[in-house]
């Protein structure tokens, strides 16, 4: 009989859904990346527990931008040397904006919703946007002071 109860729990256990605990830094959650004037015009930083890439345009302009690949889901890193994201599985690249300029990727790289906060960037990445291409609206830049 005690061993059907164990086994009843144990089946219950694994039937029913689990609570995901989500720490500050996960994903679906809002990471502060830092101040806006730490970032160095035409650079990316990488934010591994985001899965997101911080990209500081040559305007000033900011994007977070996804590593996944468009074609197939690979994670695409940044080559600093040649100034593009490069896929590792079937060599798409995409330039700082997250644009194709080498498929087979049908499409540009995702964004996340990227917003500024007392000069501080924060990236909600529960909110990730599907994009054909590129569109300066975009960008988010830094509110000048009045």
């Amino acid at each position: 009989m005690v061993a059907f109860i164990e086994f009843i729990g144990v089946v219950t256990a694994f039937l029913l859904p689990r609570k995901k605990k989500t720490t500050a830094g996960d994903f679906g959650t809002i990471i502060e990346a830092g101040k806006a004037d730490q970032f160095s015009l035409n650079s990316v930083t990488a934010f591994i527990r985001g899965k997101f890439y911080l990209c500081r345009l040559e305007d000033g302009g900011f994007l977070a931008v996804s590593r996944k690949c468009t074609h197939l889901g690979c994670t695409v890193p940044w080559s600093d040397k040649e100034k593009k994201f490069v896929c590792p599985c079937h060599s798409s690249a995409f330039d700082i904006k997250g644009e194709v300029i080498s498929p087979p990727a049908p499409r540009a790289l995702d964004v996340y919703h990227l917003y500024i906060e007392n000069n501080i960037l924060k990236v909600d990445t529960g909110k990730r946007t599907k994009r054909s291409s590129f569109n300066i609206d975009q960008v988010v830049y830094v509110k000048k002071a009045s």
